[in-house]
């Protein structure tokens, strides 16, 4: 099973570069987005062969998430359930026979961490959302975590220290997240490849000098690790700031 995320930054605008025929050359069983920047009724998409689900914010032009998936879910929920949460359309989870999915956008902290208050409170409550989950069966969750883990998620980590995305607050919940039961993908299976990025700022041609960022990622339980195939980053798509990253599974 072929699992891809992006965030496409606008899902309208990315439509004018030709995101209908990346759609298809991925050609992948599932395939999440973030950042969509849509309400419902906004833009209509059909893709043969997929059934999709989207979670809508409710500030126009913000956030939003969706799933497009070949296989039919036994349920699907929107958001985490809890009312501060969930009017900026941040996750999707389906549920099928083998294990749940989660595509996630969560938030950013923002310019002098302005936002880490809320931001640390949706950690505690995403990773409670997701192991409650977990108790029920494996789960995949994908998704822009908007933080760089490790040094070696970005090219310039020293003068980036306590910005947004690598603060010692935001890398500290991830590693809860982590020791929870799940387990980053591309990690376990590259250590230490470095630059290997899935976001690069628009200024300053970061992208063609290579200075990125790896914030993109598909985390499964523990219980899965044996089941990964292939855990890849695809740099060389682009139109939006962020790139694809999939995950090749046998479930």
């Amino acid at each position: 099973m072929r699992l891809i995320s992006w965030n496409v930054n606008g899902l309208r605008a990315i439509m004018k570069k030709g995101f209908e025929d990346i759609f298809y050359g991925l050609d992948a069983d599932m395939v999440c987005l973030q950042e969509t920047k849509l309400q419902e009724g906004q833009l209509l998409l059909d893709f043969p062969g997929y059934e999709q689900y989207w979670s809508y914010a409710e500030k126009k032009g913000y956030s939003g998430t969706a799933v497009f998936t070949r296989k039919t879910p036994f349920s699907v929920s929107y958001n985490l359930g809890i009312p501060e949460h969930d009017t900026e359309g941040r996750a999707v989870t389906l549920e099928f026979e083998e294990f749940y999915l989660v595509c996630v956008y969560s938030p950013n902290a923002q310019d002098e961490l302005r936002r880490i208050d809320y931001r640390m409170k949706w950690e505690d409550d995403f990773r409670d959302y997701v192991c409650a989950l977990d108790e029920k069966k494996p789960v995949i969750i994908c998704g822009d975590m908007n933080v760089a883990h490790e040094e070696i998620d970005l090219k310039n980590p020293k003068a980036n220290i306590g910005n947004p995305g690598f603060s010692y607050e935001e890398r500290a919940k991830f590693t809860r997240l982590l020791e929870a039961g799940f387990t980053d993908t591309f990690r376990y299976l590259h250590p230490d490849m470095e630059g290997a990025y899935t976001w690069w700022s628009y200024r300053s041609n970061a992208r063609e000098k290579g200075i990125g960022w790896r914030i993109d990622y598909f985390l499964v339980s523990d219980r899965l690790r044996a089941n990964i195939e292939k855990a890849f980053i695809c740099p060389e798509i682009y139109g939006s700031d962020h790139c694809p990253v999939g995950l090749d599974i046998a479930l």
